[in-house]
């Protein structure tokens, strides 16, 4: 583990960018149960790394696309789909294969076509209603 932090929502902002300054990849795993915080803190690392699109949750479309300057944010949240066939029905290997960030919540839905570069994000929420931060 490289990283954890305990936090509130107030801080998300921080903690985005402590992660940003930690990661090893452009490739980011966030695990964790629904309502944790998953999308919220996607949300802020899209906008620390400097994009000025309005992000939302990509629960329908599978897959939002936002623009840097010079790079793209791929953002999956990946709950909907059912198995690796669908994923690979709407395209998941060119984007894995990319040299963009990928942004992956539910990335146990596509564990065997990863490769073993990326970082892993775990959230999870205490009794005081704060969150838990690890990065791995």
């Amino acid at each position: 583990m490289r990283l954890e932090l305990n936090f509130g929502l107030n801080d998300v902002e921080n903690v985005a960018k402590q992660l940003i300054k930690n990661v090893k990849t452009k490739t980011l795993l966030f695990y964790g149960d629904m309502g944790v915080g998953k999308t919220t803190l996607i949300k802020t690392i899209v906008k620390v790394l400097g994009s000025h699109d309005e992000v939302s949750s990509p629960t329908f479309s599978i897959v939002n696309e936002y623009q840097l300057n010079n790079d793209k944010i791929y953002h999956f949240d990946l709950y909907r789909i059912n198995d690796l066939e669908e994923a690979y029905n709407f395209g998941i290997e060119d984007y894995v294969d990319s040299d963009n960030w990928k942004l992956i919540e539910w990335p146990e839905k596509i564990e065997p076509i990863l490769n073993n570069h990326f970082d892993i994000i775990n959230l999870k929420l205490d009794s005081d209603n704060h969150r838990i931060i690890k990065l791995y």
